[in-house]
């Protein structure tokens, strides 16, 4: 064991800077791919990342919007312009599906969450035409519209020592998962092979699995906070307004349901956060508020003692509630904690996410009342609902979309415009991107603006997501297709217009 990590670490930190070292000679054919490059996803653009130089993922219905934006609602909200902002995009990487993914956990090595079960690396040899890991025999189907799949990835901060990772993915219905319910979502951990080129298979660790009532609404982000706990978005479970088969009573009367806002039956609606180095204090839960049974001694995970509901009413492993569909999260250079949450019908959100806070759904959509005229601004356990610091509307403002895409707060230095400001998208992103500032008063709301992209490939239309190197630099997951199909998923890389 002790051989194969040294010969692991080893083969980690040789690869990023094999990548570095390649980039002097690569040449680019006119076909977008690097000379004499075969490999699928195409490679096109194999340089350093740090060296100096669902389809939807939503289920945004659009069936009861719980207040109609007007055309007055950009400015009121704070999505006026505040200063023209423009990027350049350079395509790295392209001939993916789905690319739901992208996480840099090293100089010179990317890896690419591709939503149909694949993990791809690409280093000063492009991208590997055999998948880093491959999930899709553990999954469901995934094809057409669909919000399931290999939907996160997360490095260990030690990878380069202990090999460990892990991935979030959509499996057929396990036991424990009621009947009737679509499927179960599983949080395994995996460890990469002593070459660092692949990861093994057989190495799979389940850590959590919840009962999915629906299809959609999946969430699926995973990332280590600066504390060292692994986090994990879940989103309600499905289906609209956070009702039906699933779907819990809670202590809100004014619209029934749900997940968002109960603590104490499932783990649906919410940020977690474990401790997977760590023996457990408990049996681990099966996402249900249930124990699950485990054959091993050695529980997959342990909960912080500081997280806010341990010692009270509600499941340990909760860290914050009251969201529809977290789709994807960051921490800030200062730690702090941004989470994009889907809205249904009317608002998209992002918050500034503390322990114990409650975000609100399905009592809010964004800061407004959803489906009713008046809404407390407390739960009865005397915690504020929380408002976003960015949201906008469906219609009726420039700063506009029905699916937001959480990014980064920018910090690296190749595009001063960006500097401290929150980068993000609408998954119907049209070509272009959005950027928020922090107020320097007391306001609330952050304003936001949009970002125009120069490229010369097609970006997009459509974002999945973002990714960031070690440097602080941004790399933006585009596709040309509203399904889970084809091969025009790519990654581009920002830089100055």
């Amino acid at each position: 064991m002790t051989d194969d990590r040294l010969t692991r670490r080893r083969a980690l930190a040789l690869g990023g800077f094999a990548l570095a070292s390649a980039t002097a000679g690569c040449q680019v054919t006119s076909d977008g791919g690097p000379t004499g490059e075969t490999t699928s996803p195409a490679n096109t653009d194999a340089d350093a990342d740090g060296d100096g130089s669902g389809d939807s993922p939503t289920g945004g219905e659009t069936d009861v919007p719980s207040e109609q934006p007007t055309e007055d609602d950009g400015d009121e909200t704070g999505t006026s312009a505040f200063e023209d902002l423009s990027v350049g995009a350079e395509r790295v990487a392209s001939g993916f599906t789905s690319p739901i993914g992208l996480e840099i956990p090293q100089v010179g090595r990317r890896f690419v969450v591709d939503q149909t079960g694949q993990i791809y690396l690409q280093d000063g040899d492009g991208v590997h035409k055999e998948p880093f890991l491959d999930v899709s025999d553990r999954m469901v189907d995934v094809s057409g519209y669909s919000e399931q799949g290999l939907l996160g990835l997360a490095f260990h901060p030690a990878f380069e020592e202990n090999g460990r990772f892990f991935v979030r993915y959509s499996a057929p219905s396990r036991e424990g998962t009621p009947d009737g319910y679509s499927h179960t979502f599983v949080l395994s951990a995996f460890e990469a092979e002593p070459d660092g080129t692949t990861a093994d298979p057989d190495s799979e660790r389940t850590i959590l699995e919840i009962p999915q009532p629906q299809a959609n609404h999946n969430a699926g982000a995973v990332a280590f906070g600066p504390d060292g706990y692994l986090y994990v978005a879940t989103g309600d479970g499905g289906r609209a307004d956070d009702q039906g088969n699933g779907h819990v009573e809670d202590w809100y009367d004014a619209v029934g349901g749900g997940n968002g806002q109960d603590v104490t039956e499932n783990l649906l609606g919410s940020i977690l956060r474990i401790d997977v180095d760590s023996e457990a204090t408990q049996s681990p839960r099966n996402g249900g508020g249930e124990t699950a049974d485990e054959e091993s001694d050695d529980e997959p995970y342990a909960v912080p003692d500081d997280n806010p509901l341990v010692g009270e009413d509600g499941l340990d492993e909760q860290y914050a509630w009251g969201f529809r569909n977290p789709w994807r999260f960051s921490f800030g250079p200062d730690g702090r904690l941004f989470v994009a949450d889907v809205g249904q019908g009317a608002w998209e959100e992002v918050s500034v996410v503390e322990s114990g806070g409650n975000y609100g759904w399905n009592v809010r959509e964004g800061s407004h009342c959803f489906q009713a005229e008046d809404c407390p601004d407390e739960s009865p356990r005397g915690r504020p609902l929380e408002d976003p610091v960015i949201e906008y509307p469906h219609g009726g403002s420039d700063v506009s979309g029905i699916a937001v895409i959480g990014g980064y707060l920018y910090d690296g230095d190749a595009i001063a415009d960006l500097r401290g400001r929150y980068l993000f998208a609408d998954w119907r992103a049209q070509g272009r991107l959005y950027a928020a500032r922090e107020p320097d008063g007391d306001d609330e709301r952050w304003p936001t603006t949009t970002v125009s992209v120069e490229s010369d490939e097609q970006f997009g239309p459509m974002v999945l997501s973002f990714g960031r190197n070690p440097e602080g630099e941004l790399f933006v997951c585009t596709t040309a297709e509203g399904q889970v199909t084809g091969e025009t998923g790519a990654v581009f890389r920002l830089t100055s217009a």
